[in-house]
């Protein structure tokens, strides 16, 4: 079985998509972009602030299903330029301390809204193991 995730405290989707699914004891988290939940309003700013936005997106989805960054096994980091790679993984590593999960990091030719950058996730859902 699946079903949605519908978080208060993330970017509500746009389209025809959920923030997330869970299934088989996991969540898989839609790219997250760097807008501000409260205001539905995209955050202007370098790399770092587009980071930082984007990775507490994410965060309040998988708070919604009572996990956290800790629970995430898998990222995928999509930069509009590789020249950001540094500085966004400075950022990525302030949310992700130890044990980090996962990650692959790809160029892409253009984001929605102009973003820097796009970040999907997989985490374990609440009590998977």
């Amino acid at each position: 079985m699946k079903r949605t995730v519908r978080a208060k405290n993330a970017p509500q989707a746009k389209g025809p998509y959920s923030q997330a699914v869970v299934g088989a004891g996991l969540i898989f988290v839609s790219g997250q972009l760097p807008v501000d939940p409260r205001t539905g309003d995209f955050v202007q700013g370098d790399i770092a602030v587009q980071t930082r936005q984007t990775l507490e997106n994410i965060a309040g989805i998988l708070a919604a299903e009572g996990v956290g960054l800790d629970d995430v096994l898998k990222v995928t980091v999509f930069l509009r330029t590789l020249s950001d790679f540094s500085e966004m993984n400075r950022v990525y590593g302030e949310f992700f301390h130890q044990d980090p999960p996962a990650r692959a990091t790809v160029a892409v030719a253009d984001l929605p809204l102009g973003a820097l950058l796009e970040i999907e996730a997989i985490a374990l859902a609440n009590g998977a193991e």
